[in-house]
């Protein structure tokens, strides 16, 4: 051992130790026959290609250096009652670390028992750590784990109190478990951590993967930053760049360790994926253009022989021949549906019978519909929707929309495509 690493070990907090692995100097304190320490996992922004926080993990390893899985450390915590304990150790061992690393800006995440937040003794220890370690809260993200037997209304209140203190709250494991949209509404956390499940679900089913980007969606639209978590493969890397997500965490990008990531190395592995991602995206927009515009084009017609006074029953013929066209119907000015929905297949009107109770669309307002308004405001065109749940049948659906004059009265012409969803990327 240097003279320096004498000296460090010599002022080491009470009850920690401080040794070199892997080239690189950190703390480590004693739980029982458990020797405990910290690596940490890179937290990317996929838009500044960088790490811009790190999550403190535990390290564990028995009396013959053997080791033990952090979920087996705290299992056996939580079974004799010392939860909270193990929780704080492993959150002054991060800290510990974390200053040791050297990041200027960087966010550290800490994943953080919600008893600890509750229970002031707590608090206290964790406050002065930071100021003892001179780390201003602004520069912590409190990763709040799910706890049934918490009081959440206690939770709640602690979560806000810490936010007004300057700490961020991340909302972990969202799609597991308890944890829900309820639960971000109830504990109104900066960023929410997308478990993994969410994307192993959207790896394998094409319908999970065209909803992850209207979820990350939704919670952008509550004020939300969303990170992506346990991204291991090139596919699951570009589910999380295709739903919007701002940040990501998983092996593809960096495995935990104990120093600060390659910066290089992960600028190179973000700018390759969304290099393939650009790629991939103006491939799907080719296709999908492709694939709309023998509809497009019958679309069109139909629209001029409605505006030369043909009516709607005849026009629509011709698009309705296609294979995956699935009905027409005209709204006036007003968003109003005019006559019923003309439908040409035989076996639609079979297919549609679960759901008689919508198949009278007459005198419907669709004012509200997205292809309606489009229409209206620049009339003459065809707007094209982006696939959308069909109320007709409860299945996605592509509209086409253009309004047109017929004689003096303003109309909406709209033609409904079944969309089958495409291939996970």
């Amino acid at each position: 051992m240097t003279t320096e690493q004498q000296d460090r070990t010599a002022v080491a907090p009470h009850g920690f130790n401080i040794s070199v692995t892997s080239g690189f100097e950190r703390y480590s304190a004693q739980h029982g026959e458990l020797t405990l320490t910290s690596v940490f996992q890179p937290v990317f922004s996929l838009s500044h290609m960088r790490a811009i926080g790190y999550e403190g993990l535990l390290r564990a390893h028995d009396a013959l250096d053997r080791p033990v899985p952090p979920l087996d450390v705290f299992g056996e915590a939580a079974r004799i009652g010392e939860a909270l304990q193990v929780d704080r150790l492993a959150q002054a061992l991060h800290l510990e670390n974390f200053k040791l690393l050297g990041a200027e800006r960087e966010w550290l995440f800490l994943n953080v028992h919600p008893g600890t937040l509750i229970e002031p003794y707590h608090t206290a220890a964790l406050l002065a750590n930071l100021v003892r370690l001179d780390l201003p809260p602004r520069r912590i993200v409190l990763e709040v784990l799910e706890d049934p037997a918490t009081d959440f209304d206690a939770l709640a209140q602690a979560v806000a109190s810490f936010r007004e203190r300057g700490f961020l709250v991340a909302l972990d494991d969202f799609g597991a478990g308890h944890v829900d949209i309820g639960r971000v509404w109830q504990l109104n956390p900066d960023i929410v951590k997308l478990d993994r499940i969410l994307l192993l679900h959207a790896a394998h089913r094409a319908d999970m993967a065209a909803t992850l980007p209207a979820l990350v969606a939704l919670l952008h639209e509550a004020g939300k930053l969303v990170l992506v978590e346990g991204v291991e493969t090139e596919q699951e890397a570009q589910l999380a760049l295709s739903c919007n997500a701002d940040f990501v965490q998983g092996f593809f990008f960096a495995r935990p360790a104990p120093g600060l990531t390659d910066a290089a190395l992960a600028r190179s592995v973000i700018a390759e994926a969304t290099e393939r991602f650009r790629s991939q995206a103006e491939e799907r927009e080719r296709g999908t253009a492709n694939r709309l515009a023998p509809y497009v084009r019958a679309f069109e017609r139909a629209a001029e022989r409605l505006a030369a006074g043909e009516p709607l029953e005849e026009v629509c013929w011709n698009f309705l021949g296609l294979t995956h066209a699935a009905r027409c119907f005209l709204l006036d000015a007003n968003g109003r549906q005019a006559g019923r929905n003309i439908v040409l297949r035989v076996d639609r009107a079979q297919h549609d019978a679960r759901f008689l109770p919508l198949d009278d669309a007459q005198g419907a307002n669709w004012l509200r519909r997205p292809y309606f308004r489009s229409a209206v405001a620049v009339p003459g065109h065809v707007h094209v929707t982006a696939p959308y749940l069909s109320i007709n049948e409860a299945l996605p659906c592509v509209t086409l929309s253009m309004a047109v004059h017929v004689g003096e009265r303003l109309c909406v012409l709209c033609g409904d495509i079944d969309w089958i969803f495409d291939e996970v990327v």
